[in-house]
């Protein structure tokens, strides 16, 4: 195997979204892809042009080493690659995206205090329009992170911040999608109630719920501006407003995102 620079070390749902935006920032050679399904990590390497081989070439030759592991089994997979990472002379980075795995942990488990990078990504990364928060230890040099945020420029938007808020923002980021699914359905089923056919209906609330969204961020205005700048006197959107806030919609998402909070803190 070639030096490659880039390598996955679990092709999952999320390993695997990370390493096609990886592939499109930094080229197919030089991305390597393994699994303990060897044959899901040879089909996504097919698909990418890349190179599939084992966890312990990954670690002895990677120089980014993207952990795509489950947090249940993390003990267990970082215990085939100590030896490895140790028999090491060069520089690497561990970059975990296990959920309620800190990066002190991961060096307990490893025996070693290696440069780690802790990434939290969001389902929307597969489509480049994800969420990725990260933090890392004091081993990282700004060199390496620079590189680590280049490689990922097409999964979506990037932000570092403290270990102790990763949680916190997990709630938001990390859950967040699905009570955005759940609210473009609702949108939805109330637009084929109205009489649109679904499919309209669902073209419609998608659209909304992405412009919208687009417009916080280009604009910069606080989403109240932007909600008032949509709600003429005595209109039927404030109408709309009324029922929502009537039946305790704001408060009813601020109770969903501290519900996943208050599990993530239990994971």
């Amino acid at each position: 195997m070639e030096n490659s620079k880039f390598g996955f070390i679990g092709c999952g749902n999320m390993g695997g979204s990370l390493a096609r935006a990886v592939v499109k920032a930094v080229g197919d050679d030089n991305v390597t892809l393994a699994d303990k399904d060897a044959v899901k990590a040879q089909c996504l390497a097919k698909e990418l042009k890349c190179e599939a081989t084992d966890s312990k070439n990954i670690a002895k030759d990677c120089k980014f080493i993207f952990l795509g592991i489950k947090p249940q089994v993390m003990k267990a997979a970082l215990s085939e690659i100590s030896d490895v990472l140790n028999a090491r002379t060069d520089r690497f980075v561990i970059i975990s995206m296990a959920a309620g795995v800190k990066m002190a942990e991961i060096a307990e488990m490893l025996g070693k205090d290696y440069p780690i990078i802790r990434i939290m990504p969001n389902t929307p990364v597969s489509a480049g329009k994800g969420m990725i928060l990260y933090t890392s230890n004091k081993s990282v040099n700004m060199d390496e992170l620079e590189s680590f945020c280049d490689s990922l420029q097409f999964a979506g938007r990037l932000d570092k911040i403290q270990e102790n808020s990763i949680n916190a923002a997990t709630a938001v980021s990390g859950c967040g999608p699905a009570f955005v699914y759940l609210f473009a359905e609702a949108m939805a089923d109330a637009g084929v109630e109205c009489g649109l056919p679904r499919e309209k209906a669902l073209e419609y609330a998608t659209q909304t719920l992405l412009g919208s969204a687009e417009l916080i961020f280009k604009t910069g205005k606080h989403p109240a501006v932007l909600k008032d700048e949509v709600c003429s006197p005595g209109g039927s959107t404030i109408e709309g407003v009324h029922s929502l806030e009537e039946n305790g919609f704001r408060g009813t998402v601020m109770s969903a995102v501290k519900a996943s909070f208050d599990k993530t803190n239990l994971l």
